[in-house]
């Protein structure tokens, strides 16, 4: 299948949630930055194998997801400042609070298990329903529906917060957070 304007398009219009989705399973921009140019690689060599009518979107942060996970285990093996102490020591803490909320949410989404933390991102902050989710994580429904729970079950305990609305102005963060993203 040759590549038209519209499939172009709509692979163009799907980078900044890939990259966004990057950004959460690596926790790295740079990294992400990667992940994504090698997605969008993989898909236009692959581009044939899509199939007209499906979803663009879940295509493609399918192959993202395959390629962190394939990544995650080659890089396993590695020792990179495993703890962050090192990093740590290179950067200031942030004196606003929306910077220490988000990053006490980014240690807490970090804590949660990865197939939570993969299906929390992609319902909650992605905007995916529960159906493109499972699509993506190769499994049944209920069982992202689950791990949404879950995830979101745990961030609130580790966060002391009861409900989206103690968390902030954050709407990505009040999303995954309280269930307003996402299709049920």
């Amino acid at each position: 299948m040759p590549l038209t304007d519209s499939l172009r398009d709509n692979i163009l219009a799907t980078v900044p949630s890939l990259r966004a989705f990057a950004i959460s399973l690596s926790g790295n921009s740079d990294r992400a930055d990667d992940l994504v140019q090698e997605t969008l690689l993989r898909a236009l060599a692959h581009i044939d194998s899509f199939q007209p009518g499906s979803n663009m979107p879940a295509w493609l942060f399918t192959i993202l997801r395959n390629l962190f996970r394939s990544d995650y285990r080659k890089r396993r093996r590695e020792v990179e400042d495993a703890d962050g102490s090192y990093a740590k020591t290179l950067k200031s803490q942030p004196g606003q609070n929306a910077h220490l909320e988000f990053e006490e949410f980014r240690a807490a989404l970090d804590k949660l298990p990865q197939d939570q933390r993969e299906a929390l991102i992609l319902v909650g902050a992605s905007g995916f329903s529960y159906e493109d989710a499972a699509a993506i994580c190769g499994c049944a429904v209920g069982t992202i529906k689950s791990r949404v729970n879950r995830a979101r079950s745990k961030l609130s305990a580790l966060l002391y917060v009861e409900g989206a609305e103690d968390f902030g102005p954050d709407d990505t963060i009040r999303a995954v957070i309280g269930g307003g993203g996402g299709g049920s």
